[in-house]
Order: C-alpha cells, then structure tokens, then sequence
C-alpha cells in the first residue's frame, strides 16, 4: 500500500458537542465573497446570503477581496455594500503591478489611491501575501516588507483609521524542504506553486522580522496579522509582538488547524490576548465551517476533525486538533467586541 493511499480512521472513542449557535453575536473579520475563496457569492442573490449569515448568526462580514483590484473593490461595494450597508465591510488594496510606473514614489502614490478607496466606501486595507514574495519594483528587485518607500502608504491608513489586515509569509513548512521531513507534504504536492524554498525566495523569519519592524515603525497605525499573525506555529513570537506594539491584532482566519493541535498554549494565549484576537474563518460564508469554529472555541471536545467534513482527511496536515472552552468572557471580545472596536463600530 502507498502512503498516499493510507486512511486511518480513529477509533478513540470522544464526546463530541455540536454547536449550531455562537454564544455571542459574531463579526466575522476575515472573509471572502468571490471565487477562489468566498463561494462566488459575488453572482449569487445578496438575499440568500444575508440567509446564510443569519442563521450562522453573523452579523458582520469583512469582505476582502477588494484587496485583489480596485475594479472588484467598486463591484463588492456595489453589490453587498450597496444592497446591505450595516452587514458588510469592503477593504481595499494595493496595485502592486503599478510599481515600476512610479518609482521610488509609489509608496505617495498607493497612499493616494487608499484615499480614494477610502472616499468609494472602502473600510480598511487588506494586504495580500504576494507581497514579500513576488513584489518587485521598478528595477525588478523584490520588495521587502519593510522596504521605507512605503512608510506614506502605512501612515495614510493611520491618518485614515483604515485598519490594516496584513498576510506576509504563509505557513512555516511552505518553506520547509519538499522532503519526507515535510508536515504538509500532501498539501504542498496538491498545490505546488504554495512552496516557497529559499532561495529563491526570502527565508520565513527574514519576512517575519520585517513585518514586525513595519508594526513597530507605525504605532499610529492599527495592523490587523491575518491568521494568527502570520505565525500560528509560534505563538510565543506571536506574544511578543503583541507585548511590544498595543498597535498590532491578530485574526484567527483558516488557522484553527494550528491552534487547536497546541491547545494548552492556545488557551492560554487567547486568555492572555483576549482584548486583541479577532474572529475570522476565511472559509467563506459556510455554516458548516461556521460551527466548526464554535465547536472549537466554546467545548472541550477532544482529538476532533478541522475539516467541515468530519470523515475527510485534514487538509492542511495530518493531525486532528481539541477545542479552546473558552469563558464567556473572552468569547464575547473574540466573536465581536475585539472586532466592534478596532473596526470603529456602534453597539
């Protein structure tokens, strides 16, 4: 038999509590609404939506695709904004293609687009992980994350109150070799162009340092660390980037994988950082992936699937992960009042 082939079925016997309903009202601070990530929901009624995120009770969207361009930016706010202004959040982006039009000064010129983002309705930024991978300017040489040129673009969202939702990097064993020392290895064979060996590109930690120094260069400026701040394997570096800037936050978007197969330090982390975790499932606006993540917020379950299907294999690796049981007090800072501050909101 292959590895490949192979498909154990547990046979540990466990409690499992499924959770239809949050305990609090939800503001979902990470997300998508188009194709490939959010379900093309962007040629589906706003109506039937609206459904869905009611019953997962989900008052609040952050839709980030308008981080792709600013011609779907415009569409989103068009279309979910437009149709329901108080459920949705758009954030915009940055068109890193322009580069070599504008030089040393692109950084003057992406701040001035965020403005006019800004003016359309957009509420935040959104940056995708392209940057620190792939960004070059207008010599071809790649951009570091904390490259000075772009120190204008970082202030504006300050001068803006735009919040910044940041993903440099990716996992740590994308970067890993593509060996048989590799945890994700069926993930990283599933989807190739997910590995990014150094060289040629940076190694994990040069971009890790980079986007702390950005954080700490900006206090003014409130950034968002998509998926657990972008190291959800490290949760002590993640602590002390927290511990050093009161402007960084982190979301949780895609990265219960991780989380819940360390629980202890989760728990104790979420305790510790409750006031500055945001809720993200960046799953779509899929009820089933909604109650997977409340499962493993509020119960003690045990050695439980992270995929929506529970008899599927774990997508990002081959482990099964333990709820939080989390206390209502910090569920509630987590699911949305995290959230209702950094995002500006009234009760």
């Amino acid at each position: 038999m292959l590895l490949t082939d192979y498909r154990p079925r547990p046979v540990l016997v466990t409690k499992k509590t499924p959770v239809t309903n949050p305990r609090f009202p939800v503001i979902d601070a990470h997300n998508h609404l188009a194709e490939p990530f959010g379900g093309g929901w962007d040629k589906r009624p706003v109506a039937a939506l609206l459904d869905v995120l009611d019953e997962a009770q989900v008052q609040l969207y952050v839709d980030l695709d308008g981080g792709w361009g600013e011609a779907i930016l415009q569409h989103h706010l068009d279309y979910f904004k437009a149709a329901a202004p108080e459920r949705f959040q758009v954030f915009g982006g940055v068109d890193w293609a322009a580069w070599p039009n504008h030089g040393d000064r692109f950084g003057e010129w992406a701040a001035e687009r965020l403005r006019v983002q800004a003016g359309w309705g957009a509420q935040g930024l959104k940056i995708w992980k392209p940057f620190g991978l792939h960004v070059r300017d207008q010599h071809g040489t790649l951009v570091a994350v904390d490259d000075p040129r772009l120190d204008p673009l970082w202030a504006a969202a300050g001068e803006l109150n735009l919040p910044v939702i940041i993903h440099v990097a990716d996992p740590v064993a994308f970067f890993d070799p593509l060996d048989e020392t590799n945890e994700r290895w069926e993930e990283l064979h599933a989807h190739p162009d997910w590995h990014f060996p150094s060289p040629p590109f940076p190694d994990f930690m040069t971009i890790m340092t980079q986007l702390a120094n950005v954080v700490a260069r900006h206090p003014a400026t409130t950034f968002i660390g998509a998926h657990v701040g972008c190291y959800a394997e490290n949760l002590a570096w993640v602590s002390q980037l927290l511990d050093q800037c009161s402007n960084f936050y982190v979301d949780i978007g895609a990265r219960i994988s991780e989380l819940g197969r360390q629980p202890y330090t989760s728990r104790r982390f979420f305790l510790q950082y409750a006031d500055r975790i945001l809720f993200g499932a960046d799953l779509g606006p899929n009820l089933a992936g909604y109650r997977l993540y409340y499962r493993f917020l509020e119960t003690d379950d045990e050695y439980f699937n992270y995929n929506t299907d529970p008899h599927g294999i774990p997508g990002q690796g081959r482990w099964y992960i333990y709820g939080l049981y989390l206390p209502d007090a910090v569920l509630e800072k987590v699911y949305y009042r995290n959230a209702q501050r950094v995002l500006r909101l009234s009760d």
